[in-house]
């Protein structure tokens, strides 16, 4: 079952980048106590996500955190390492990237998807939200194949 507004975020590990290399986190603690817009994408270096999503976070982070959100944060079904060389390359520097190499994070917020049919096997579908101390305050999931309700640019205009 897809998570919905007004719930609280499910207990998943998550590896987040640091400079310092990968550090496991509890997505609870991660979520709490703070605001974080949360991103999702199918696969870091994929062209959609490497083109037009990751940089319309990159584009608004000043303005998201200007509308008092604490933290940018971006997921996908990839590990750490290649979390951290794509912000590197797409100069992401202020985005939070948490690996859910396994697909757990995916699985618990019900927004897994089958990519076998493209070689990518079970990935996250494309979505935003908006987390505020740990419960969903927003929520836009693509339709297949579609980037228009998940970009910073219509996370930012609904704040």
């Amino acid at each position: 079952m897809t998570i919905a507004i007004g719930q609280h975020i499910p207990s998943a590990t998550l590896v987040k980048v640091t400079d310092d290399g990968p550090d496991s986190i509890d997505s609870t603690d991660f979520f709490a106590g703070r605001t974080v817009a949360l991103f999702a994408v199918p696969g870091a270096f994929t062209p959609t996500c490497s083109a037009r999503h990751l940089p319309s976070f990159v584009d608004n982070l000043d303005l998201l955190k200007e509308k008092g959100v604490d933290e940018v944060a971006c997921t996908s079904v990839n590990d750490a390492f290649v979390m951290q060389a794509w912000a590197k390359q797409a100069e992401a520097a202020g985005i939070t990237m948490l690996a859910d190499g396994n697909g757990e994070f995916a699985a618990a917020v019900g927004l897994a998807m089958d990519g076998s049919k493209f070689g990518m096997g079970t990935r996250s579908q494309r979505y935003s939200m908006l987390v505020e101390d740990g419960v969903v305050t927003q929520l836009n999931v693509e339709q297949p194949g579609e980037f228009r309700v998940s970009s910073g640019d219509y996370l930012l205009g609904a704040l």
